[in-house]
């Protein structure tokens, strides 16, 4: 718990204030067609006191995270925040200005580097810099760029930036609607922030490929007479992402590897499980690496650290946050604990107790436990009692048939929310809902336990789940607003992805009946690929198995995309029964971008 005292320690402040040139007025940023795709005045009310709906903790970590402005990091290196989730660095060069992660939108980049351009001068771009493969850090880059220009960028980026937002986009944007709060009103009783930022902004997502790999730790490239040394450290916070110092100008980029909160192993949202041994062992490098030559380390999100003792420190902190988490799970779970129970009972060290930065705003220490649990042990914590359970609908029918119907498990709930076992009442309200979900009170006294659960969460995402879980029990579901399918995401596919897209939308029951081979010939690739859809699965292969195609087409990548998106593009070539591609695409399931979460 944070003491009182705590509060009293206005260092973050001060930071999170220094260097201020000038902010955006108003803080709004609009498209083309007048929708408002950033609102960061919608904070204001963050200038006042705590109220009784938040945390005070969260409160606290929400007023620094909504200083918005360009803000002076070192001599020649400028930071954008409180434009995105994100921040957006700019290096001044020999010649122009070097852009590190260009936010999530088109439009948020583009009022960026207006904002810089307005105070320090039309400096052309003359490179860009991805820290890693997640859409905050490069959505924006045609904002900025048209190409042209050198885009540096970790190895293994293209394939982890377009394959997270591919295969398991759909359900990850459903479920970013909770975890950012999209849809709750900006409000002390609504949405506060995010923790590692206030939210997401809501405009066009753009992708330019990378111009130059980082293949190794300790690669040096100069961009625009700026000299840069990297460090890759795949598997941290992305399976693709480095740090990297400018050691001109004694600077260290962190990229989202150090940030002032703990960071997700495994994000709310959903993504693979992280690994926080590798992540310490990266920090511990960077420390051996780049501390002696550091005088000020920024990161992707939040406020930089100046000072070299203060680096050093903040390091070894976030280092032995992670260490100490993935040490202390896997000697409990190696004493028979599980996930839940590992979470329930291990305690940060005082030391990192009382620090902000490792404070649980975005992960926390409860599901992050959990999560290392999940990476090395899986889903079944070993009781054969969980090995084959009812799903949540039939289950719900089940346990309020126990407690005598929904109208007692209603009542039974009101007297442990009364009691001020919060957890339990909505477990048990959730079982109504579930149960009945048509039941007018159960989820108006389920909404009303998820926003006493929210109003009271340190960790931003876990409050923005519990209101949105009560807004959508009170109004029903909200899809996404963001969409991470865009034009250059959809380009950016290879065509091995492409295809396992559409294998991993095939309707297997529809589909078992049905036997189609069909050969793609890529005139621009080089390349023929065979698809063979036999048992509802959809195989591809390079080599030319399962006996005659039904089908040969011989098109570009574009092409295919057309196809796909129910065109007909030109140039197409097709020999033979011209109806299979329309038999395949008729077995291809369509996502439903609104699917429910808290009713069945």
């Amino acid at each position: 718990m944070v003491t009182a005292r705590d509060f009293a320690d206005r260092t973050d402040f001060d930071n999170a204030g220094r260097g201020l040139v000038a902010s955006l007025t108003p803080g709004i940023v609009k498209n083309a067609d007048g929708r408002v795709v950033w609102d960061n005045d919608a904070y204001a009310f963050l200038n006042g006191p705590c109220p009784e709906t938040a945390n005070p903790s969260l409160w606290r970590q929400s007023q620094l995270c909504a200083k918005q402005g360009l803000f002076e990091v070192a001599a020649g290196i400028y930071q954008v925040r409180g434009l995105d989730l994100s921040n957006m660095t700019l290096v001044e060069g020999e010649t122009g200005v070097i852009v590190i992660d260009p936010l999530i939108s088109i439009e948020v980049a583009a009022a960026a580097l207006a904002l810089y351009r307005e105070h320090r001068g039309d400096r052309p771009v003359t490179g860009v810099i991805y820290t890693h493969s997640h859409g905050d850090h490069f959505g924006g880059v045609r904002g900025v760029v048209t190409g042209d220009v050198p885009i540096l960028a970790p190895v293994g980026f293209m394939e982890h930036a377009v394959e997270e937002n591919v295969y398991a986009g759909g359900a990850m944007g459903r479920r970013a609607v909770y975890m950012y709060g999209a849809e709750l009103p900006k409000a002390a009783n609504g949405q506060i922030g995010a923790g590692l930022g206030q939210t997401t902004s809501t405009g066009t997502i753009s992708l330019i490929p990378p111009t130059i790999d980082v293949t190794r730790t300790g690669q040096q490239e100069t961009v625009d007479g700026v000299v840069i040394e990297f460090q890759l450290t795949p598997g941290t916070e992305a399976p693709a992402e480095m740090n990297f110092l400018f050691p001109q100008r004694r600077a260290l980029c962190m990229a989202e590897n150090a940030t002032h909160n703990l960071h997700n192993l495994l994000t709310l949202r959903g993504a693979l499980v992280r690994d926080p041994r590798v992540w310490a062992r990266h920090l511990t490098e960077a420390i051996a690496m780049f501390g002696d030559r550091t005088d000020v380390a920024f990161a992707s999100h939040h406020w930089p650290t100046w000072g070299h003792d203060d680096v050093v420190h903040f390091l070894s902190e976030q280092r032995d946050l992670y260490a100490y988490l993935h040490d202390q799970a896997l000697r409990l779970l190696n004493n028979g604990y599980t996930g839940p129970e590992i979470a329930e009972i291990l305690e940060l060290p005082p030391a990192l107790e009382d620090a902000w930065h490792a404070r649980g705003y975005y992960g926390s220490v409860s599901h992050n436990l959990k999560a290392i649990y999940q990476r090395y042990m899986g889903w079944f914590d070993g009781n054969p009692a969980h090995l084959w359970q009812h799903p949540p609908a039939e289950a719900a029918a089940r346990y309020v048939d126990c407690l005598g119907g929904v109208d007692a498990a209603v009542a039974k709930a009101r007297e442990y929310a009364d009691k001020g076992d919060l957890r339990f009442a909505a477990e048990l309200l959730n079982h109504a809902v579930f149960a009945q979900p048509d039941h007018t009170d159960a989820k108006e006294t389920l909404a009303g336990v998820y926003d006493r659960l929210g109003f009271g969460a340190e960790n931003g995402t876990w409050r923005n789940f519990y209101l949105m879980g009560a807004l959508e029990l009170r109004r029903g579901a909200v899809p996404p607003s963001l969409s991470l399918i865009s034009p250059d995401m959809a380009v950016a596919l290879s065509v091995e992805q492409v295809f396992d897209s559409l294998a991993i939308r095939v309707d297997g029951q529809r589909a078992a009946a049905e036997r189609l081979v069909v050969d793609w010939t890529f005139t621009d690739l080089g390349e023929t690929v065979r698809t063979m859809l036999s048992n509802g699965v959809l195989v591809q292969t390079t080599t030319q198995v399962g006996g005659q195609a039904d089908l040969t087409l011989t098109l570009t990548k574009s092409g295919l995309l057309g196809l796909l998106a129910g065109q007909d593009p030109p140039g197409v070539e097709r020999s033979g029964d011209p109806s299979a591609l329309q038999r395949l695409l008729a077995l291809l399931d369509t996502p439903d971008p609104g699917f429910a979460i808290v009713t069945p």
